[in-house]
């Protein structure tokens, strides 16, 4: 930035100053100029040079304001002949004689009149080459990483600001951002100055890999490098050049005696350059980077956009969840438990929904595990109990002789965030739900190997009366061995086995012989069975025959809403017809008949 002061200002404000106080002849004004020691010149209204000293002449040619075209300094001088500025400054740089290029900083100032002639500006340049090399190399410095000597993240977002720029408006832009997989235990086993020269292996491979192109390959900090592709031919490009660098690091390294193989994860974005922002360019590559890491390491992962609005919705859902239980926005349906020998109704599974206020009705797959993740499970989990035991306690007022138990899930989280025990213990005695009407479900992964809280937890809920089931069994460790040990009363198939058969068209024997081997193990140890995902009458039929105790799936009925279930409460005794040779749901002598299994 152009600036006053310093020895040639005063110099030049002391010339101004005498020659608008007294009259002047060109030879007192050519004396005066050829005895200052900066170099000084007389312009002409039309802007050319008419007299020089020597120190001016020194430095070159070029220093008039209307050299070079320059709009903006030619604009302000016609500014200060017409008298609406009092001084002008630029810097230029020009040609040295000897073949340099000198850089000078330049004022104007107007003049009186000379010899009656007309009006002259006087014109002063300050030799600003050392100062602006200077700069030159501290700004060098400040814009590239000096372990590596690549471009830096400020240099790297000042060019792709310059990228996405009006000029380039009509073309396109792509970025590959990249990190070295596992680079943290290379650091951690081997030690930092290892992992800096890997680093810098890496640029020299990244800057090699490039330098045809004209790309430019910048670290962002760490482990973290960016390729910027201006003029972007298309996706293709991209991706071509990602491809490339991943062959190039998977070559092994030599460091200090190590022989070291690594891989990269990359994330490639690719779009017009209208209607995108520097932010939010490195914001879809920063994410399609978590993508590749996300789809195994060692790849490139190219930015879907429909994949990011999956994302974003779920980042939406998870950030309001808790406000949302505070909002009553949520709501449980219950699915029927159905006695395979008699089709009585036995019990109902709560199953929570969120009535979103933008996005409608939401299942469970679509924000428990969101809830799992942030912590909000254990409120969400708390209030699905109270709901369930509640409701539960209506039916049993109701229908005294009849009322369905109600099986809740409850999250790992539940077990060991919250004070469980102390939970059910406090909403059975605020509801007046007996104990044994209520069932609490646990996946394996959360009882497997339980010791310690999990342990006492389940103790202490089974000594209350509460009925303990492990919940989609056969998925993970079906080690029957934990259950002898643990104070579980049921089991729940998971319903990938019940597909597998009871089909013409799919039969695998292998899934009935597990399931019937399961539910004879379980039976000895005295638990009760439930298969879950019964679609067909034909799965219902042979697991009646193999001795599966209850059932529930579309077959019987979706879950339903609380008053759905009173109404099968409320509904008459009927037989079941002979020619169905498995009973529909009845409750207890009364039949409901299955529900359609479509969608």
């Amino acid at each position: 930035m152009d600036r006053p002061g310093g020895s040639s200002s005063n110099e030049a404000d002391a010339i101004t100053a005498v020659t608008e106080r007294y009259p002047f002849s060109a030879e007192h004004l050519r004396d005066a100029l050829a005895a200052a020691g900066i170099a000084m010149g007389l312009v002409d209204l039309e802007g050319r040079i008419r007299d020089q000293n020597a120190a001016l002449r020194a430095l070159g040619d070029g220093w008039e304001p209307t050299a070079h075209d320059d709009p903006g300094t030619c604009a302000g001088y016609r500014e200060l002949l017409r008298g609406e500025r009092q001084r002008l400054r630029y810097t230029r740089g020009c040609k040295h004689p000897d073949g340099r290029t000198v850089w000078a900083r330049v004022t104007l100032t107007p003049l009186g009149t000379c010899d009656g002639g007309p009006r002259l500006t006087l014109l002063t340049a300050e030799d600003i080459t050392a100062q602006r090399e200077l700069q030159q190399r501290l700004r060098h410095l400040r814009m590239h990483d000096p372990l590596t000597r690549l471009p830096n993240r400020e240099f790297f977002f000042e060019r792709l600001s310059e990228a996405l720029g009006e000029d380039a408006a009509g073309s396109r832009v792509g970025v590959c951002y990249l990190d070295v997989d596992g680079f943290k235990a290379v650091n951690d086993t081997l030690g930092h100055h290892v992992g800096d020269r890997l680093l810098t292996e890496v640029a020299n491979r990244l800057e090699h890999c490039v330098r045809p192109a004209g790309h430019l390959v910048a670290r962002l900090g760490g482990d973290e490098f960016a390729l910027l592709i201006e003029g972007s031919r298309g996706t293709a490009q991209a991706t071509a050049l990602a491809e490339t660098v991943l062959a190039v690091l998977t070559a092994p390294f030599d460091i200090e005696g190590q022989r070291l193989t690594i891989s990269a994860s990359v994330g490639v974005v690719e779009r017009p350059v209208l209607g995108t922002t520097a932010t939010a360019l490195m914001q879809a590559a920063d994410t399609t980077l978590y993508w590749a890491k996300e789809d195994g390491k060692g790849r490139w992962t190219l930015f879907d956009p429909e994949r990011n609005a999956h994302r974003m919705t779920r980042l939406a859902l998870s950030s309001t969840l808790r406000s949302a239980v505070e909002r009553d926005e949520f709501t449980v349906d219950y699915q029927p438990l159905v006695g395979l020998g008699d089709g009585v109704l036995r019990g109902v599974e709560a199953l929570v929904r969120w009535q979103h206020p933008d996005l409608g009705r939401l299942t469970p797959n679509r924000f428990i595990g969101l809830a799992e993740e942030n912590g909000a499970i254990v409120q969400l989990g708390r209030w699905v109990l109270e709901q369930s035991c509640r409701q539960a306690r209506t039916w049993q007022l109701e229908h005294p002789g009849n009322a369905p138990f109600v099986s809740v899930n409850i999250a790992v989280r539940q077990v060991w965030d919250s004070d469980l025990v102390a939970d059910v213990a406090r909403i059975l005695a605020r509801t007046g739900l007996p104990p044994e009407l209520l069932q609490l479900e646990l996946t394996e992964s959360a009882v497997m190997g339980s010791a310690g809280r999990p342990l006492q937890t389940l103790r202490a809920l089974s000594e209350m009366g509460v009925r303990i089931a492990i919940d989609d069994f056969g998925t993970g460790y079906s080690n029957l061995a934990y259950l002898s040990r643990l104070p579980v009363g049921a089991l729940k198939l998971d319903g990938s086995f019940v597909r597998g058969f009871g089909s013409d068209q799919h039969p695998n024997p292998a899934d009935e012989t597990i399931v019937t081997a399961l539910v004879k193990l379980a039976h000895q140890l005295g638990l009760t069975v439930t298969a879950e995902g019964v679609e067909s009458a034909e799965q219902a039929e042979r697991l009646h025959a193999i001795g599966c105790d209850t059932a529930q799936g579309w077959f019987y009925a979706r879950a339903l809403p609380p008053e759905q279930i009173g109404s099968m409460l409320r509904q008459a005794p009927v037989r079941p017809t002979a020619a169905r040779q498995v009973p529909r749901v009845t409750v207890r002598d009364t039949q409901v008949g299955p529900a359609q299994t479509s969608p």
